[in-house]
């Protein structure tokens, strides 16, 4: 078996008898192999309708089964060499065999011993005579016939049959093992019947064996091949009608239709090898197929084959014809196409869309198209413009994704076709909305890939729902309503608890379960706000592929519906259709279909090796998946279904501490940042190795939490992001059966059984020293998926890493390198995409011999998301570009970096010093890039480096000055750099001593963190204790540093590129917001249009000197406060920066290939690098790059900005002023310009500066509302204005409560801006809360506000200046616009 795991659902009980008088779940009388070999065996089985283990079976019969092999080395073998002789020795001690002396299976006529002795009939009294040669039948032949309306007489394969023949209505000839060309008497007897006159002429039908001896009784010649095809996912096309079918297989025979007798024809033949699957006669109705219609394993894609078979018994005077399906689309004649992307990176839309984007354009400019992108996500890798890959779009758009934006961008360039299911939800519902509009029809731009009124179907939760009832599908009881009173009806027909879901809503958004009237008043009037419609029916998850619980039956039952939905729906291309599948039961039902790349593309792209957008886009432009080559094995086709001789686990990554008052329960909105995948060859190795890859602090499954008895059930019982690890303790402190954690949380008992078989590996572990640890143990260990930290960490004693490293070398015990080749070794395929597991006696490839390693930036989390996806492509395609070797080390199925077309070499796995060092080792590696995926591979600089790699670029003992905050702070003060007052954190007392000396507030700031997690202002005592507490947990090992936080300061960053302690390119860019709000949450203007000269020079001189004093060479980004006179360092990242995308495409040139060539002492003199002192770039525009938040998702968060990072993505746009470049960016994070009403509740100290701001958006037409203090104020200096009460103020003669206003969507924005000052907490929060629940834009900055207010008044007094601003202005602007008037290149950004 190649399938890893084998033995899971166990087997069903063998004593039930179906209507046809045979085993019920079988297809033989008895098991016909004499040995069973697989990988691993699962010891526990689960499934609800297993009588038995798998082992008891075969013991049953006799069979030995052996696990731990090396089943991928085996199939190589067998796949190079051909079928090999075998043999199960259980004494090896015993002398080797004499294999010349065994009995060879290839020598026998396997189809006496296994064919019937005496005839016997099935379906008696039926009106089809049929006769069948029984050359060793499976059961489901029998099935298919009877029940299709066949008397069927079943013989032994030597019975002589022709005599016979006219008492019957056809013949049919079934599989069978072993040599054709031994079963002379069953071939003579054809060659009677096939050679008959032509009245009396009867159909035959022939599978597998049958189509081998219908081959030699017409002329052919039988060949053994090589290997054979084996497996469920072999296509096959049938000459008849063109189509391509996925078919079951196992023969080691076929046929050579060269030598065939006239009147014979090729019927099918195997996409993949060219070798005969049918032959079919060109008058008679005499067909074969030597794949499997029948197969009980599935697929049933040719089951028709019967119906084909018996139709033609009652009319054997006509021609044999197969059902067509509906012609495929013709290829389109678009040559130039638009292709929308998603925007910024969102919880619910992530990376993956870059990934599929960028797939998508490699696909269309494969087929000559010319290609333009709208997407103003700046630091995705597919709005890239320059020559390091030729898979670039030709025109790139930095604008919104709404229809407005593109009819413009329509009239402008004028495609003829436009891709739309590449961009996620945005792309999908602005698609929608355009088609609505007639706007695809009155500019003629053609949808490439499905149609849109296919996507309302899908998306319109009533069309859906009345869709899938035409084929009888399954689905909830649903309704779909537009009101509560309507959704309150509805729950009274289904019942509590029940799911409401929104329609056009991506990841989720909108949907949750509700136990009663309550919650569904709550959830249904929040859902309703951001979509029209919401589904009410009854009815982020850890994900395993393939499937390792799901029996055959339900895996090709889910599988044939699939198929069956999207075909009446009419895709085309990719899409995801999610199930609910009872456990108990083959019952099941259909959630949703999205019909267009979603995030679990993305990861089945990666999980299989299959790249689904790449493919979803050359269907879309009519090409068949029969001409489109699997791009890993390079000689197979892309029609096919992949196959995984190894488990992945997909864990997804959430960063729900990161916000206060947020929900920890996960449901059925999607709340995870980002995700990550482990590879492995069984659940515990897989599993483990993604439990660690979440985030470097997390060992493995391991107790994290100590939670209390009680709050152990709680965990256990709803599903959050800590429940794993409530698993975790329960197991290892034994204080919970399997049974009970079952009962609790409904896990599947196979699951949680292998969880247990981890904890018994520790348990052992830790009763032994290392120096007493057996390598029987070791081995074990590291099979199971444990660290070598894991280890020293457990065993008795404790023990160094090394300590185990060295230990386990010395045994022997080192991990091997296989290939991820879509097709389990069955076909050769010359792939870089490789993992590394303990499960294995080879490796697949031979070590790489040099090359440069960059490591990657593992999971997007907050703080670390595609930016640094962008610069890992950057320096890889860099290095590739001087002729280095290049290998990319990371674990984000939802990255281009990740891509294995992208680097010489791929490991898809963790970012560990362990693993690290196994690829360096192995590879014999020249070096390793830690500076280019964030703080991950930053953090990994030191202990690498202490293990003897050759770190490259900045030194690490340097990478340790910036990070470690004592050593970095004492740096600055040792060369002169001005920094706020600073003091080491030794006692809670010194810090307290240190706030009353420096004055209130302080910040508190641990080292080697990334996005200033457990980055804190404290105001008071209190509040400085508490932060105290969360910066030591954080940072345990390394020092906390305390500084006086400077209030009311500009911040300013420069990012830029060093070589040799010298820095080469620079750009100064500045926060709209103060400092006090992360560097990753604030909108960055370059270049800079509010500092002073002066203030750039003290920046320019400070950041001299840092570079020196840290030897820096690669890439640097260094923070800034600026007030008075006074610059201030703040943070040094001896790294790649967020921005680093946004200054790189700002300024012209790549900030990230420049630090590449001077890590490995090229040349960047012909870059054109702008320097620190560079003045004029860029001269005629000004870049803008603004946040994206995912507080809506985050249910309960408080959408309020401070110094831990909060940002999941960022856009960028540009303008010929900050204000126009400022207003696109925020419309392209989904913020909706205000039309009416604008309600303002300020802090009493801002009231004077929310006066000028109020006073003009009044003086534009907008009416104002405030809060009472703040109403006070604006009444006060004559700014006219109304009064409403706070959210909690009850018995009031004020008019209006806030939050009703917003909720009726009277309020069009809302301001509110609180400081430590502010006392109505609740209310603020409130008045946030709720603007974001309801989808009101919502403003908490008072810079922000600033900056929003005279760019909208500038837009209004100087009407039509900003050009893009309104859509309209846009087409007039290209219009007008002359080559000399473009800011870069024409052809380039837009």
């Amino acid at each position: 078996m190649t399938q890893p795991m084998v033995g899971n659902y166990g087997v069903p009980d063998r004593k039930v008898i179906d209507e046809f008088g045979l085993p019920a779940f079988f297809e033989s009388k008895k098991i016909h192999p004499r040995g069973l070999i697989c990988q691993d065996y699962s010891h526990h089985y689960s499934h609800w309708n297993a009588a038995s283990s798998l082992g008891d079976w075969l013991k049953e019969e006799g069979v030995a089964g052996l696990s731990g092999i090396d089943t991928r080395m085996l199939t190589k073998r067998i796949r190079e060499s051909g079928a090999l002789m075998g043999r199960i020795e259980v004494d090896t001690s015993a002398p080797v065999p004499d294999f010349s002396k065994m009995i060879n299976p290839n020598l026998i006529n396997l189809v006496n011993e296994v064919s019937t002795k005496e005839t016997i009939v099935y379906g008696k009294g039926n009106p089809i005579k049929v006769i069948a040669i029984d050359g060793g039948m499976k059961y489901n032949i029998i099935r298919q016939l009877v029940k299709r309306g066949a008397e069927l007489t079943v013989v032994p394969w030597d019975h002589p049959f022709a005599a016979e023949m006219h008492k019957y209505d056809g013949l049919f000839i079934s599989n069978g093992p072993g040599d054709p060309t031994m079963c002379v008497e069953t071939i003579n007897e054809l060659k009677k019947i096939v050679n008959c006159p032509d009245d009396e002429v009867k159909p035959i039908f022939g599978i597998c064996l049958g189509n081998q001896l219908m081959g030699l009784a017409a002329g052919g010649k039988a060949e053994k091949l090589p290997f054979g095809n084996r497996g469920q996912n072999q296509p096959v096309l049938n000459h008849q009608t063109g189509e391509c079918y996925i078919t079951p297989q196992n023969h080691g025979y076929h046929i050579n239709c060269e030598t065939l007798e006239p009147g014979w024809k090729t019927l099918f033949t195997n996409a993949n090898d060219g070798s005969n699957e049918g032959i079919a006669h060109e008058t008679r109705p005499y067909f074969t197929a030597q794949f499997h219609p029948e197969a009980n394993c599935g697929p049933s894609d040719t089951e028709f084959m019967f119906d084909t078979f018996l139709e033609a018994c009652q009319k054997p005077n006509e021609k044999i014809t197969f059902p067509v399906r509906k012609p495929a689309p013709p290829v389109t004649t678009a040559k130039k196409i638009l292709l929308l992307g998603s925007g910024g990176t969102s919880i619910g839309q992530a990376g993956e869309f870059d990934y599929s984007g960028g797939q998508a354009i490699k696909a269309l400019k494969e087929e000559g198209k010319e290609v333009v992108l709208m997407n103003p996500n700046i630091a995705s890798v597919q709005t890239n413009m320059d020559n390091k890959s030729e898979n670039k779009a030709d025109h790139i758009y930095f604008l919104p994704v709404t229809p407005e934006f593109v009819e413009e961008i329509i009239k402008k360039e004028k495609p003829d076709g436009i891709v739309v299911s590449m961009g996620g939800q945005t792309a999908l519902n602005c698609a929608v909305e355009l088609y609505n509009n007639g706007i695809f029809d009155k500019y003629n731009v053609e949808v490439l890939g499905t149609p849109i009124d296919v996507v309302i179907n899908t998306e319109d939760r009533q069309l859906f729902s009345d869709r899938l009832n035409e084929i009888d599908e399954k689905i909830a009881e649903s309704y779909a309503v537009y009101n509560i009173p309507d959704a309150l009806e509805a729950a009274k027909k289904i019942g509590y608890p029940l799911m409401i879901r929104s329609a056009f809503a991506l990841g989720g958004l909108g949907s949750g379960i509700c136990e009663n009237e309550e919650m569904l008043k709550d959830m249904g009037t929040k859902a309703l706000s951001l979509s029209e419609q919401i589904l009410v029916e009854k009815s982020d998850s850890i994900v395993m592929a393939p499937s390792q619980t799901l029996s055959n039956e339900e895996y090709h039952m889910l599988r044939d519906t699939a198929i069956r939905v999207v075909r009446h729906l009419g895709i085309i291309g990719e899409c995801n259709i999610q199930y609910a599948l009872n456990p108990h039961s083959v019952e099941y039902c259909i959630i949703e279909v999205n019909a267009r790349l979603s995030r679990s593309s993305a990861l089945a792209s990666k999980a299989t090796g299959y790249p689904l957008a790449f493919v979803a886009a050359k269907l879309a432009l009519g090409i068949p998946l029969t001409e489109v080559q699997n791009a890993v094995t390079k000689k197979t086709q892309a029609c096919f279904e992949p196959s995984l001789d190894y488990i992945v686990t997909k864990i997804p990554r959430w960063d729900m501490n990161k916000f206060e008052g947020v929900s920890t329960q996960i449901g059925s909105a999607m709340m995870s940042v980002g995700e990550v995948m482990g590879i492995g060859r069984t659940m515990e190795e897989s599993f483990q190795k993604a439990l660690r890859m979440v985030d470097p602090s997390i060992k493995g499954f391991h107790p994290m939490y100590h939670f209390t008895k009680d709050e152990l059930l709680e965990e256990l019982a709803a599903p959050t992001d800590r429940r794993v690890y409530a698993i975790a303790q329960a197991l290892h402190d034994k204080s919970m059966t399997v049974e009970e954690i079952h009962d609790i949380t409904k896990i599947d008992h196979w699951f949680l059984r292998r969880c247990e078989s981890i904890v018994k590996t520790f348990d052992k572990i830790s009763e032994t020293t290392i120096g007493d640890m057996s390598n029987s143990l070791i081995k074990e260990a590291k099979m199971n998926g444990y660290s070598d930290v894991q280890i020293a960490e457990t065993v008795k004693g404790g023990a160094a890493e090394d300590d185990v490293r060295t230990k386990r070398k010395n045994a022997g015990v080192v991990p091997v390198t296989k290939q991820i080749d879509t097709l389990a070794a069955e076909f050769p395929a010359d792939t870089n995409y490789l993992y590394m597991t303990y499960h294995g006696t080879e490796n697949d490839v031979e070590p790489a011999d040099g090359g440069i390693m960059v490591l990657g930036s593992g999971a997007y989390r907050i703080g670390s998301s595609i930016e640094f996806d962008w610069c890992g492509v950057s320096a890889i395609r860099a290095l590739r570009g001087m002729g280095y070797k290049a290998t990319m080390v990371n674990y984000n199925p939802e990255t281009v970096s990740t891509d294995y077309d992208e680097c010489d070499r791929l490991y898809f796995e963790e970012l560990s010093r362990e693993r690290v060092l196994d690829i360096y080792e192995r590879d014999r590696s020249d070096g390793v890039v830690v500076s280019v995926g964030g703080q991950i591979p930053n953090g990994l600089a030191i202990p690498l480096d202490k293990a003897g790699v050759k770190i490259l670029g900045t030194p690490a003992a340097m990478i340790d000055n910036a990070e470690d905050r004592k050593k970095f702070s004492s740096a600055l003060d040792e060369i002169g750099v001005q920094q706020p007052l600073w003091s080491e954190l030794s006692s809670t007392e010194s810090a307290l001593e240190f706030a009353n000396n420096v004055g209130y507030p302080v910040l508190v700031r641990p080292s080697y963190v990334l996005s200033g997690a457990a980055m804190n202002v404290a105001w008071t005592d209190d509040q400085l204790r508490a932060c105290l507490e969360e910066a030591a947990d954080v940072s345990p090992d390394y020092p906390v540093v305390i500084s006086d936080f400077i209030e009311g300061a500009a911040e300013i960053e420069m990012d830029g590129v060093a070589k040799d302690g010298v820095i080469i390119a620079a750009a100064i860019h500045e926060h709209i917001e103060n400092a006090g709000v992360h560097s990753g949450d604030a909108t960055l203007v370059l270049p800079a249009q509010d500092l002073t000269a002066y203030q750039k020079q003290r920046v320019r001189d400070a950041s001299r000197k840092i570079a020196k004093r840290l030897n820096i060479t690669g890439p640097l980004n260094i923070q800034f406060v600026a007030k008075g006179t006074d610059v201030m360092c703040i943070e040094c990242n001896v790294r790649a920066s967020r921005s680093f995308p946004f200054v790189s495409k700002t300024m012209g040139v790549d900030f990230i290939e420049a630090a590449t060539r001077a890590i490995v002492g090229a040349d960047t003199s012909v870059m054109n690098l702008p320097d620190l002192d560079t003045r004029n770039r860029p001269a005629n525009f000004v870049g803008v790059k603004a946040p994206m938040f995912s507080f809506t998702r985050l249910r309960g968060s408080d959408p309020v900005l401070g110094v831990e990072m909060a940002s999941t993505g960022e856009v960028a746009c540009y303008g010929s002023t900050k204000e126009e470049a400022f207003l696109k960016s925020l419309i392209s994070t989904g913020f909706q310009m205000p039309k009416k009403n604008i309600l303002f509740s300020v802090q009493a100290s801002l009231t004077d500066d929310a006066t000028h701001c109020a006073y003009q958006l009044h003086e534009l037409g907008y009416k104002i509302y405030a809060t009472r203090a703040t109403a006070e104020a604006l009444q006060k200096n004559h700014v006219p204005c109304e009064v409403v009460a706070y959210p909690t103020e009850k018995d009031t003669t004020v008019e209006a409560n806030a939050v009703d206003l917003i909720k009726s969507k009277d309020i069009c924005l809302v301001v509110n801006i609180p400081t430590h000052e502010s006392t109505r907490l609740d209310d603020n929060f409130l008045l946030r809360r709720t603007a974001v629940d309801f989808g009101v834009p919502l403003l908490t900055n008072m810079q922000l506000v600033k900056c929003f207010t005279d760019a909208v008044h500038l837009n209004e007094m100087d009407a039509g200046k900003m050009v893009g601003l309104h859509p309209k202005t846009l087409f007039e602007h290209y219009e007008s616009e002359v080559d000399a008037d473009a800011w870069t290149n024409p052809a380039e950004y837009h």
